[in-house]
């Protein structure tokens, strides 16, 4: 982090959270991410819903980065770093994650021969001795070596000629070395070399029978580094050629950390993620700071550009002040922190400043005051910040400081800074209550219990319970007494008018402005309402030339039939294009109009006519007859059109019967073809108007009709059966 970000840090009380955070890092860096947070917030999102293997530590690189560019020779661990960087990715590979996440993790293409390189190792980090036949050699002989020294000493120490100098029978490591610890004289038992003095007066000495051995380990070892170099300096080479993987693959395993350790971080506390968001203002629910143990959730609405803090002392003020700069620096690096997510919204701002320490300098010979002028001067060339001021009016006269406050908050605040603003004064208070870019929040205090409650009240300006917190640290109450009627009982009445004319002035701000978003809202309805109306309209003119449209192509077809086909074909056609023309189409519902003065009612089984409303109620005329009734109760009356009836046909022969559910049609007197036309018709009619059963009457006479008829109704399409009816076989039943 950047020296200003570790001093918000420490102001902030967050050097515990940070620390516990960077124990979840692979490798120690600056908490901030670089690039855009919208697409971290993304990719941090797909790896919270997935389980996946914790990355191996690993040092930071850009030194040996800068030795492969300049084709040096990395050493064994430098170089098993960068395996072990590849290796994760491979591994995660291999895995499926949730989108963006996987997209960016698939695209990552290892080279063949750096993919190569990941077989030398092994898990331990060193050569793998089966992928060389020297190296094996060398390892081999190193074992039975090390076996021999161990052997060696194992019979010196159970040999009886030297058993009288032997301390004990332990091999003891010595400068690294294994030796034997023996008494003075040993030399008239045993030849060997003193590698040291013990605290007790004791020699740790080689035996000379093991000093050869161990001549042929460090030669062996040797060997080893030989080999081992070898590797190095081929390794080296091939990672010069791959240089601009090696950097990209560095920068991946620094993102992928930053994620991973967010991820494990909020899973370890319950912690959750909040995007800040472009709209300014800090809104809190539910939120716990994480220096605070066993903290009381802040639930607290920041959206105006300036919050101002008063009341009790000792109730949180500070804490609140410093919780919404914390959540505002936590969202804005993605770091987790304990809330309802689901309701918090953090604004994103450029910086965050704290004026919150004492300035007051001896060395430099700067008062409180002329300190957090200081502080105040360089916020002037800043924007886009929000800055928290604890005890604005430290260090000075409280009603000069306020009117001097007043004016430079306000003219910060053009500047795009949003301020969190503490204070005991109300003078400062009132001064700012009347600006709808001010909210004021109050320290709540138990005056029954007299203890603060650590919870907060908007809207409203809170008295500082000095002489309370007084009494409640120790100061003898008769001392208080004293000092409460120095301040004089106008003072405190005083306060009392102040806040409670505040208060209804706020009050009466926030009436209206509640009044004017239920105007809005109203006409926000009634233009959709407008909208809803023409979109169906539209639909209605649609459906009717689609229906149109069904219509013509139908007896098209039909026509086409009628010269093509045979007759019953054709006339099946026409009988599906009459259907679809004669198919009700119902019109849109629009939003009933609201009754005015005037219009034609009807209330209950009365009709009348409206002539006033007032209110829920309305006055109407009935016969003569004034009524005054429930608006609610009346309905608009609709004046049905009369019916044309229409001019009977000379040619119509069929009838419907209104006494019964039958209609029947008489073919009497008719020729074959005028007969079959008929019932073409007549069927027609009867299935547009959805009758399920009808009667044709035919007539017995010489059977010729009553043979067409059958003829006829055998190659119908829509005829279910039909029959002669009983007893009369001069008429024929046909089921729809």
């Amino acid at each position: 982090m950047q020296m200003s970000e570790r001093t918000i840090v420490n102001k902030l009380d967050l050097e515990g959270y940070i620390d516990r955070f960077k124990q979840f890092l692979a490798r120690d860096k600056a908490v901030a991410m670089p690039g855009d947070i919208n697409q971290h917030h993304r990719y941090i999102k797909a790896l919270s819903g997935v389980q996946f293997p914790p990355p191996k530590q690993v040092p930071n690189l850009e030194r040996e980065l800068n030795l492969i560019k300049k084709q040096g020779v990395l050493g064994l661990e430098e170089i098993f770093a960068f395996v072990t960087m590849i290796s994760y990715f491979n591994r995660l590979k291999a895995l499926s994650f949730p989108q963006p996440l996987g997209s960016w993790i698939g695209e990552i293409e290892i080279p063949d021969e750096i993919m190569e390189i990941l077989g030398y190792f092994t898990e331990e980090g060193e050569i793998n001795p089966e992928r060389d036949p020297d190296l094996m050699g060398v390892e081999q002989a190193l074992k039975r070596n090390r076996s021999e020294i161990k052997e060696t000493l194992y019979r010196l120490t159970h040999s009886a000629k030297l058993a009288d100098y032997l301390v004990d029978t332990q091999i003891h490591y010595h400068g690294g070395e294994e030796t034997l610890l023996v008494r003075g004289g040993f030399n008239n038992a045993l030849k060997a070399t003193v590698a040291g003095r013990s605290a007790g007066g004791f020699f740790y000495i080689i035996p000379q029978a093991v000093t050869h051995l161990k001549e042929k380990e460090a030669a062996l070892l040797s060997s080893r580094s030989e080999i081992i170099y070898r590797y190095c300096q081929e390794i080296s080479a091939r990672f010069f050629k791959w240089e601009r993987f090696l950097a990209f693959i560095d920068k991946a395993y620094d993102r992928f950390d930053h994620y991973q350790a967010r991820v494990a971080f909020a899973r370890a506390n319950e912690y959750e993620f909040v995007l800040p968001q472009k709209q300014k203002g800090v809104v809190l629910h539910d939120f716990a700071h994480p220096a605070i143990e066993d903290p009381v959730p802040v639930s607290i609405d920041m959206s105006k550009p300036i919050l101002l803090i008063t009341g009790v002392n000792a109730g949180g003020k500070t804490m609140l002040l410093k919780s919404l700069l914390s959540a505002v620096f936590m969202s804005k690096y993605l770091l987790p922190f304990k809330c309802d997510a689901a309701r918090t919204r953090v604004g994103h701002y450029k910086s965050i400043e704290a004026v919150i320490d004492d300035p007051q300098s001896v060395k430099n010979d700067i008062s409180t005051f002329a300190g957090r002028m200081q502080e105040f001067a360089k916020l002037f060339e800043k924007r886009d910040a929000i800055v928290g001021v604890d005890e604005i009016e430290l260090g000075t006269d409280s009603d000069e400081a306020a009117s001097l406050f007043r004016v430079m908050l306000e003219a910060l605040k053009e500047r795009g800074i949003s301020f969190v603003v503490t204070t005991h004064h109300k003078r400062l208070a009132s001064l700012m209550a009347s600006d709808d870019d001010v909210e004021l929040v109050a320290a709540l205090y138990d005056e029954e219990r007299r203890v603060p409650i650590y919870t907060f009240l908007q809207g409203s300006i809170g008295k500082s319970y000095a002489f309370e917190t007084a009494q409640r640290y120790g100061v003898p109450p008769a001392i208080v007494n004293r000092a409460k009627t120095v301040y004089g009982e106008d003072k405190e009445n005083l306060n009392e008018l102040i806040e409670k004319s505040t208060a209804l002035e706020r009050q009466m701000r926030q009436k209206i402005a509640q009044i004017e978003a239920e105007r809005k809202a109203v006409e926000r309805q009634k233009l959709r309402l407008v909208e809803e109306e023409e979109k169906l309209k539209e639909q209605h003119r649609k459906a009717l030339a689609t229906l149109e449209n069904r219509y013509n192509a139908a007896t098209k077809k039909a026509r086409e039939a009628l010269k093509v086909k045979e007759s019953a074909e054709g006339r099946r056609l026409l009988n599906e294009a009459h259907k679809r023309k004669s198919m009700p189409v119902k019109a849109p519902q629009t939003p009933a109009e609201p009754l005015k003065e005037g219009d034609k009612v009807k209330y209950r089984s009365h009709k009348g006519k409206l002539l006033s409303i007032r209110g829920e109620n309305a006055t109407i005329i009935v016969d003569g007859l004034k009524m005054r009734v429930p608006l609610k109760e009346l309905k608009r009356r609709q004046e049905t059109p009369k019916a044309k009836i229409p001019k009977q046909s000379k040619k119509a022969t069929h009838h419907v019967d209104k006494g019964s559910a039958g209609v029947s049609v008489k073919l009497l007197g008719m020729y074959a073809d005028e007969a079959i036309d008929t019932v073409d018709k007549f069927l027609s009619d009867a299935l547009v108007n959805g009758l399920n059963e009808v009667q044709i009457i035919h007539g017995t006479g010489s059977g010729v009709l009553a043979k067409l008829v059958t003829e006829y109704l055998k190659k119908h399409p829509k005829i279910q059966k039909f029959y002669r009816m009983p007893g009369n076989l001069g008429v024929t039943i046909v089921e729809l």
